[in-house]
């Protein structure tokens, strides 16, 4: 029997070999250096930051709102994917500590622009835009250590009740 050499096979250390198929490919989309991923992510921010403000301008017309809104909001979550790559973004959302936050946002974000979008009513745009925030607070809270638990526990002190 003839063996197979081991770079055709894939290498012989299976903790190398795995590390190699999380990372990100080389060259390609991801393949920014340190400085432009800096510059993706300010900018993808300040654009989600200014679309959030301008949905502001005009909360009198819920749907624009939602949409302008719901638009900087995910730009907004996703100008981290600049810095820590598009991949690594998405194993951290889907994280078993902010699997739910995560299902529940995207949920929220979906809602509201059906809401905005389809239903074209405005009592239910601004539910699913107060609901959209409340997700997005409460998935952010997952990246701070302790910062659900002291949220709910403080909520409980408050409100005399639980989250």
């Amino acid at each position: 029997m003839r063996m197979l050499p081991q770079s055709i096979l894939g290498g012989g250390d299976e903790e190398h070999q795995q590390d190699n198929l999380l990372d990100e490919p080389e060259g390609g989309l991801c393949s920014l250096s340190p400085t432009q991923r800096v510059y993706g992510f300010a900018a993808c921010l300040l654009a989600g930051l200014v679309c959030m403000f301008l949905s502001m301008i005009v909360f009198i017309k819920p749907i624009k709102f939602a949409l302008l809104f719901t638009f900087g909001n995910m730009l907004a979550v996703g100008s981290t994917a600049f810095l820590i790559g598009p991949g690594q973004q998405i194993r951290m959302m889907l994280d078993p500590v902010r699997i739910y936050a995560t299902a529940i946002y995207v949920g929220c974000v979906v809602i509201a622009l059906i809401c905005a979008l389809l239903i074209h009513s405005k009592i239910l745009t601004i539910i699913a835009i107060i609901c959209e925030i409340c997700a997005l607070i409460w998935y952010s809270l997952s990246y701070i250590p302790f910062a659900r638990r002291i949220v709910s526990e403080l909520t409980v002190r408050l409100f005399d009740t639980e989250i």
